[in-house]
């Protein structure tokens, strides 16, 4: 088989991560035909079919789904060390493509992303922003940031942030028109702002703790978000009760604009990790943003 062009693979790839010939162009900087071009150029080299193309879709074959899964980390460590031979002496150029949870942006990126883009301006960073997990190997990304239960055990993980509480919240007016709830059960009579999960469509059933006790509560409420810092802002307005993490909320719970109910079951996470594969360690732009997320954030909070 002849050597296959780098090119082609960056195509195909960049096809397989944004799931149109459109976007892929757009992301690579060339035109839809050029991209088409090069991932039919691929399969014929190949003697594979590697994408079901319709008039609305585009989606991998089984063999695309392997050539992703073998290659990509490949082609993102060779794309990375070019453009690391090209920088000048202490400077460093790259791409780093990160998946996070909505809630994740105040905690972990808003604190870090400012040093970190000032000291490599020429790391391009892509943040996608999503609750639903995704395999970031195959959708091209170069880590992930989540808390710790939701990560795969194959991963490496990082400690970005201290464990904390995931609270129930309501306004004093909410509480002041329907009470308080004084039991865990007692939240199956109140409006709760319910969050559904991206990933499954299910809705989150709100997790208690006191001691060895614990519940899992089926709350329901007239307002379902699919954004976890929406809940929050939902409270705020009244709305109904809400589940969310305690460091969230902070400013508004020291404000009294929320206040926190059945505080003694509150249960505590391990907090927000950084997660990627270990053949991913050797990703420069990714090495120094753990370093600087980890000086930024965890020194803070000593």
């Amino acid at each position: 088989m002849d050597p296959i062009p780098f090119a082609q693979l960056q195509a195909f790839l960049a096809l397989a991560r944004t799931g149109s010939f459109s976007a892929a162009g757009r992301d690579l900087g060339v035109s839809r035909s050029a991209v088409s071009q090069a991932v039919r150029q691929l399969e014929e080299q190949l003697r594979v079919v590697l994408v079901q193309r319709t008039t609305r879709s585009v989606a991998l074959t089984e063999a695309g789904r392997r050539l992703v899964e073998g290659v990509a980390p490949a082609v993102a460590q060779t794309a990375a060390t070019l453009a690391e031979v090209s920088a000048k002496p202490g400077e460093t150029i790259g791409r780093l493509r990160l998946t996070l949870p909505q809630s994740a942006l105040p905690l972990v990126i808003e604190p870090t992303l400012p040093t970190f883009r000032a000291r490599h301006p020429r790391v391009e960073v892509e943040l996608v922003l999503e609750d639903r997990m995704v395999d970031i190997v195959a959708a091209g990304f170069d880590a992930g940031i989540r808390l710790s239960e939701t990560v795969e055990r194959d991963m490496v993980q990082v400690r970005l942030t201290e464990a904390f509480r995931f609270v129930v919240v309501g306004s004093p007016e909410y509480l002041a028109r329907h009470g308080t709830p004084e039991r865990p059960e007692d939240l199956l009579k109140h409006e709760c702002v319910t969050f559904r999960s991206p990933t499954n469509g299910a809705l989150y059933a709100w997790e208690l703790e006191r001691g060895r006790k614990e519940w899992r509560l089926p709350v329901r409420g007239g307002v379902v978000t699919n954004d976890g810092l929406a809940c929050a802002t939902m409270a705020k307005l009244g709305l109904g009760l809400a589940y969310v993490p305690e460091p969230h909320v902070r400013d508004d719970l020291d404000a009294g604009r929320l206040q926190v109910v059945l505080e003694s079951c509150a249960p505590t996470v391990p907090g927000y990790f950084i997660y990627y594969p270990s053949r991913a360690q050797r990703s420069t732009p990714l090495r120094l943003f753990v370093e600087i997320a980890k000086d930024v954030l965890l020194d803070r909070q000593r």
